[in-house]
């Protein structure tokens, strides 16, 4: 007994010391100024280091430019491109926009250079870009009949800017004559992330070498922005649909991750909330994937978190190509995704896996996304945790019950223990025949926990991937779908990280208080089992330490609900349970005849069997 004892007061000086390291930080921490230099000196260590870093194979390759003003390079570059030498080389762009997207496509390429959210702010406040600074490239590569390989990125095609109704159409053409030209046409609407595009030939089937493959080329390095590289990084991923609607993904922590897919309908580049997704209403009969992950370690300064690539042919149809497609750039948000039903673009947002997924998909998001019309974020999540609480509160129940029997039959299970102490196996066969006579099972306080799992699976996945939590504030928090800073450390704890946050010590404590009323008092140490209550006193430290970089929602939302919990089991106690009448009814319970089911049959066999040839080899 003394043993256990000191577990449990160890652990509470640890969690104490720990405390007191983190005061003794705080008190000792370096004045403003010391800070602000410190920093100013990482910044530019980490910017040193991030320009000398080789990034093979993560570099956009990009055509070499070309001088408009130079007749011979001008001249050059008409003889390598041979027919397609027809269209004037210019070097402008063409901007389509509408209230929420702004598209710079160029005539070099005929490609989006620039793709920027309008209404939507990075955490330092400058405008979401997912096409920027060359971070990007979509192409074709193809051969002409006279045996030159082209590739779309190098050529220069003609932009002609229209309307249709209040649709803006631009139509970039690369031509080999007048009526002969190789078009993209982009169409966007008013107040829509969707912009229909389509690749299209005319009169080129002469001059496209039908024997070799047309390969549609696109590439992104996801661009950061978010505080945290690192976390924000963990829901940055290549999702895509194939083989009549199924979803996969690529990695999203491996250093490279590659597939081959057969019949894909869409490929969407991830950057946490934003998504930039190509779709095609011809599914590419296969495609190459890759993901590449690029963060290492969390930095201040580092721009990209994924390069992705994708590969796949293009068929030709009567020798001409022919594809309706569509872009979409804009948030990962259910309410904006949800509107392209036809499309299953909502597919790509990360709900989750299995159960879990489905939990996210059609109970939580749908019911925070009502709260949250109607409260500030921060009340919808304690509003949403109140419900889920309440929802669960028979679980609870079932559970707090289970202990309080427990509880009751701790004297008889001491008596037990004491009388068989040099008998293991006895001590087991007869703390089960108690069990059993008295109609509890041990096991009984485990199945609530077990039932309540998808729900905690389910929102450890909501939280960081919710558009709707997405810079919201709440108290100290300005931002709960990313961590709370109460203090910034002038050093970086390994797994902890360089700052506090003080929702998950909040959380931490309402566990901690938790785990003191539910095993503090009734948890028995089993011979040669782990010790039970260092497990469970040791996930207060674990929440602490590890939910520092997580979204201050998550943290918020368990807070909140083991307060509620706490709340509820004392209510449970003092007005619900009665220990006297559960008592009685154990007695009553052990009067009855207790008919055996197989298991519990098999299992007194086998301890009878296991104690009989014990006592054989005694003998």
């Amino acid at each position: 007994m003394e043993e256990k004892k000191l577990d449990v007061k160890s652990i509470i000086g640890f969690v104490l010391i720990f405390g007191i390291l983190l005061f003794m930080f705080w008190q000792n921490q370096p004045s403003d100024e010391e800070v602000a230099a410190k920093k100013a000196e990482q910044e530019l260590i980490d910017a040193k280091a991030q320009e000398q870093k080789v990034e093979t194979n993560t570099e956009i390759e990009k055509a070499p430019v070309l001088n408009l003003q130079d007749s011979t390079a001008v001249a050059n570059y008409k003889s390598t491109i041979g027919a397609f030498g027809f269209t004037k080389p210019s070097e402008g762009t063409t901007v389509l926009e509408n209230s929420l997207v702004y598209l710079v496509i160029s005539n070099k390429g005929g490609q989006i250079i620039e793709a920027k959210m309008k209404n939507f702010n990075t955490y330092d406040s400058i405008p979401v870009y997912l096409v920027k600074d060359g971070n990007a490239s979509f192409a074709l590569n193809f051969s002409t009949s006279d045996n030159r390989n082209l590739n779309t990125a190098d050529l220069f095609f003609e932009p002609s800017l229209t309307t249709s109704g209040d649709n803006q159409v631009l139509s970039m053409k690369a031509k080999v004559s007048q009526n002969q030209f190789l078009e993209y046409r982009y169409e966007m609407k008013p107040d829509d992330y969707l912009v229909d595009f389509s690749i299209k030939s005319q009169g080129l089937n002469s001059i496209i070498n039908a024997q070799k493959p047309i390969n549609l080329d696109w590439k992104l390095k996801a661009i950061r922005h978010s505080k945290s590289i690192k976390y924000s990084n963990r829901y940055t991923r290549l999702t895509y649909s194939h083989e009549d609607g199924k979803i996969s993904k690529l990695s999203d922590s491996s250093d490279e991750d590659d597939e081959t897919e057969e019949n894909v309908e869409w490929l969407s580049y991830r950057q946490h909330f934003f998504s930039s997704i190509l779709v095609t209403d011809t599914p590419f009969a296969t495609a190459n994937l890759s993901s590449k992950n690029l963060v290492e370690d969390e930095s201040h300064t580092q721009k990209y978190m994924k390069d992705y690539a994708s590969e796949a042919p293009l068929k030709l149809v009567g020798g001409e190509l022919s594809y309706a497609m569509n872009w979409y750039y804009g948030p990962t948000d259910v309410k904006v995704l949800a509107q392209y039903k036809e499309l299953n673009l909502e597919d790509s947002i990360p709900f989750g896996w299995g159960i879990f997924g489905l939990i996210n998909r059609y109970v939580f998001t749908p019911l925070f996304t009502f709260l949250s019309g109607m409260l500030p974020a921060g009340i919808a999540i304690i509003i949403m945790t109140i419900m889920v609480r309440l929802a669960m509160s028979p679980v609870t129940y079932k559970s707090y019950l289970s202990q309080a029997k427990m509880k009751v039959l701790k004297p008889e299970i001491a008596e037990i223990n004491e009388k068989y102490k040099d008998n293991a196996m006895k001590k087991q066969q007869e703390t089960m025949k108690l069990n059993s006579k008295a109609g509890v099972s041990p096991l009984s306080g485990c199945i609530p926990a077990l039932i309540q799992m998808p729900i905690f699976y389910a929102l450890f996945s909501f939280f960081p991937t919710s558009f709707a939590l997405r810079q919201k504030p709440f108290l100290w928090a300005d931002d709960l779908s990313s961590y709370d800073v109460i203090a910034q450390l002038p050093f970086t704890i390994p797994v902890y990280g360089d700052h506090v946050s003080l929702f998950p010590i909040l959380a931490s404590i309402a566990i901690f208080f938790y785990m003191m009323m539910t095993t503090g008092q009734n948890m028995t140490q089993q011979p040669g089992m782990p010790n039970m209550k260092f497990i469970m006193y040791l996930s207060p430290l674990m929440m602490l330490v590890f939910f520092n970089g997580y979204a201050s929602g998550l943290s918020l939302y368990y807070f909140i609900s083991n307060l509620i919990t706490i709340f509820i089991m004392l209510a449970i106690k003092n007005f619900i349970i009665d220990d006297a009448k559960i008592h009685a009814q154990i007695q009553e319970n052990k009067k009855k005849p207790k008919k055996e089911n197989k298991f519990q049959r098999k299992m007194r066999e086998m301890m009878e069997q296991a104690e009989a040839q014990k006592n054989t080899g005694k003998k």
